[in-house]
């Protein structure tokens, strides 16, 4: 694809070579994420944040991202601070912000939205979570994190033995990843969740039609036991019609140490979009994970600034400039390797 002035709102715009282009730039934006040189390439752009849901994690990595290369921040968060709340379409919004705006990240509660709020933008616009929908830059981040840990192992993403376990049936992150899978060979998927959660049936086709072997289940410890990535998701409780109705789900797939070390391979690697629900009732990864070097829900979180510079580079057509702007960062820069 051409990525200059271009929309971020589905996986399904991707081909393979898109993928590895996005990941050599990612590459690229390491010593800038790790604050060891600085870059101005943006100085002087706008980043609209609208995220009309809530969000810690993709609101900040999207702004940090912005800001590393040089770029300036402005946020909208939830519906009561925005127009919105009186009755203004998003047509509207659309067209007046992308006035104030070089590049839009948007997410919406309801499916479809940020697609219908690009149409009316004058500016590229990412798609940060639509609903149940998609979240693109997570799955690409994933990606890149799954790829990351497979080469420390020698090993590629084609072939990948995965288990994404949880709440398949809402959780947009493990949608958006399922169709990035479709674009690799010879993947094995198990899919664990309760029957009511289970993953929608369009995308278990999906799986299928491009050739992967797809297992579906209810029981954690026996699909966890062959697998390079246990990827675990959050009961989306917010798509429930009421607490309630989360809580009869919440805490069914729990993983701690003792599990892991009983039915997990060595190497396996543990993943999470975050946030973790570290509640007593839910603990989906304990806390005991936490010094086990396999668990990459920490990488994973960091990878995701990497990713959204790099498709803030692209879609902004700065990629092969950021170098000619860029120095020694001149404080002290943490331990962020």
């Amino acid at each position: 694809m051409n990525f200059t002035g271009s929309n971020i709102l589905s996986i399904k715009q991707f081909e393979r070579n898109d993928i590895d282009k996005i990941f050599a730039v990612a590459d690229t934006m390491k010593p800038y994420a790790q604050r060891k040189r600085a870059t101005r390439v943006l100085d002087g752009a706008i980043l609209g944040n609208m995220f009309f849901e809530a969000s810690t994690r993709t609101r900040v990595s999207f702004g940090s991202a912005f800001n590393l290369l040089g770029g300036a921040v402005r946020e909208t968060t939830g519906f009561e601070s925005s127009a919105l709340s009186k009755g203004e379409s998003l047509y509207d919004t659309a067209r007046v912000l992308s006035g104030y705006s070089d590049v839009i990240c948007m997410r919406h509660p309801e499916a479809g939205s940020v697609s219908e709020f690009a149409k009316a933008s004058r500016v590229p616009v990412i798609n940060g979570g639509d609903g149940a929908n998609e979240h693109p830059t997570q799955a690409l981040l994933d990606l890149y994190t799954i790829r990351n840990e497979l080469q420390s192992k020698g090993r590629e993403v084609d072939g990948l033995r995965i288990a994404m376990i949880g709440d398949l049936k809402h959780g947009r992150t493990v949608h958006s990843l399922s169709q990035l899978l479709c674009l690799y060979n010879n993947i094995h998927v198990s899919l664990v969740s309760p029957k009511e959660l289970a993953m929608p049936e369009y995308l278990i086709e999906s799986l299928r039609e491009a050739g992967h072997e797809v297992t579906i289940s209810e029981e954690l410890t026996t699909h966890i036991s062959h697998v390079d990535i246990a990827y675990s998701t959050r009961i989306q409780e917010e798509r429930f019609q009421s607490k309630e109705e989360a809580d009869l789900y919440r805490g069914r797939f729990r993983l701690n140490q003792s599990i892991y070390t009983q039915y997990c391979e060595p190497n396996t690697v543990i993943m999470h979009p975050l946030p973790r629900d570290s509640r007593a009732e839910a603990n989906e990864l304990d806390s005991d994970l936490d010094q086990n070097p396999n668990l990459a829900i920490f990488r994973q979180a960091d990878n995701g600034v990497l990713v959204r510079m790099a498709l803030f580079a692209l879609v902004l057509d700065v990629a092969h400039l950021v170098e000619k702007s860029a120095y020694d960062v001149p404080w002290f820069p943490g331990h962020r390797d």
